[in-house]
């Protein structure tokens, strides 16, 4: 006899698991149905209003309140939040960043969805560390520490793919943890950047 699911439940199970945000498979897996009855339950519930898809394969809850960067987190693995979207989050810098910025062992791509823009940017293996878990609206994200959002940023500024902005604000930032996460992209250009950048901010402000 095959299962028969039924909406309330559906959605009160998905919430109580923590899975407001799921593929597929672990929508049959939760709910122990064939592939063929989940894939027909999503779709109806899109349909419906039940669900919202956010990208192929990965689907969320239309009425949770899950945090942006959580959805980051989720939404392509592995991740974590980092470059201007978390330099804004430690007020690094000033600005409120439009689309949600990662960075991921994977290749860099781009999601554009109901919720936000997702951005991904690709690093080595070597370089994904410096971050975690911190909770946020009641949630946990994995999110770079400021000194490695930081490092993370510099490094694609040097490679020429960000463009600097002016307004940095290092008042918070640990220089020498700074310079630990700079040295693992292993790049002298980068290290002269950083120097070139605190010795900028010790000149006087110019008044106009």
């Amino acid at each position: 006899m095959v299962k028969k699911l039924n909406r309330i439940q559906v959605q009160e199970k998905l919430k109580n698991s923590g899975l407001v945000i799921f593929t597929p498979r672990e929508f049959y897996d939760i709910f122990d149905i064939p592939p063929k009855t989940g894939s027909v339950f999503i779709s109806r519930n899109l349909k419906s209003g039940l669900f919202l898809k956010l990208r192929n394969n990965y689907y969320m809850l239309k009425d949770s309140h899950s945090p942006l960067y959580s959805i980051a987190n989720k939404l392509y693995q592995p991740s974590y939040v980092s470059l201007e979207s978390a330099l804004s989050y430690y007020g690094i810098i000033p600005e409120v960043v439009y689309a949600v910025t990662s960075v991921t062992t994977k290749p860099t791509r781009e999601f554009t969805t109901p919720k936000s823009v997702f951005s991904y940017q690709r690093i080595k293996q070597n370089v994904f560390a410096g971050y975690s878990p911190v909770t946020i609206e009641g949630s946990v994200v994995l999110l770079a520490e400021p000194e490695k959002a930081l490092a993370d940023y510099l490094y694609f500024v040097d490679l020429k793919k960000a463009s600097l902005n002016d307004r940095l604000n290092l008042k918070n930032i640990r220089k020498e943890k700074l310079l630990e996460f700079i040295g693992i992209f292993q790049r002298e250009s980068l290290l002269k950047k950083v120097k070139e950048i605190y010795a900028q901010q010790r000149q006087p402000r110019k008044i106009y």
